[in-house]
């Protein structure tokens, strides 16, 4: 999946990410994470994308954000909105798929590789103009899941496809580990 010497930026699609982590019952360790991408090559950003909710119907994930952003992680947020559906309800709505793309193309000319990890549709054009560009994109989501977590489209799109499930024992909790052992 990776050449020793080469230049490579991973792109996490946060919410898909943990969508995929969840159903797979994955508990992610992101300084495993981090340190498992580090080693694999000359990693030139470890970008992290996700919009951020403040309201109290939602579990904030700011203490997990500003941890990243002290330990390495570029991240990227975005606040929610929150708005009133037909029926009254309160709804949030937020996302930084926008955000990636363009982080993902302003990159490109540094990279030789790039690793998208997500499962979401939209990102098919950005792997395309990745490609066109001469630039290796690995896919990591999951099949695994019901339903699968990632669109055939996107699968077909990439250049190699990897199991989010398969890097359980690289990226998950410690004690998660040992428990499987």
């Amino acid at each position: 999946m990776f050449y020793e010497n080469e230049r490579f930026a991973l792109f996490i699609d946060g919410p898909n990410f943990y969508s995929t982590a969840r159903a797979l019952s994955l508990d992610v360790d992101y300084k495993r994470l981090l340190e498992f991408f580090q080693s694999k090559g000359r990693m030139v950003r470890a970008n992290y994308f996700t919009p951020l909710a403040d309201t109290e119907d939602h579990v904030s994930i700011r203490p997990l954000v500003d941890w990243m952003q002290y330990n390495g992680w570029n991240v990227v947020t975005k606040p929610t909105k929150v708005y009133e559906d037909e029926y009254g309800r309160k709804r949030t709505k937020g996302s930084t798929d926008m955000e990636m793309a363009v982080e993902v193309m302003r990159l490109a000319p540094a990279i030789e590789h790039a690793v998208i990890v997500s499962g979401n549709r939209d990102f098919a054009p950005v792997v395309k103009f990745l490609q066109e560009r001469g630039v290796r994109v690995t896919l990591i989501s999951s099949i695994r899941t019901q339903p699968a977590m990632i669109s055939d489209d996107l699968r077909r799109q990439v250049d190699v496809f990897v199991d989010l499930d398969t890097l359980r024992d690289d990226i998950g909790r410690e004690a998660e580990a040992n428990a499987a052992a």
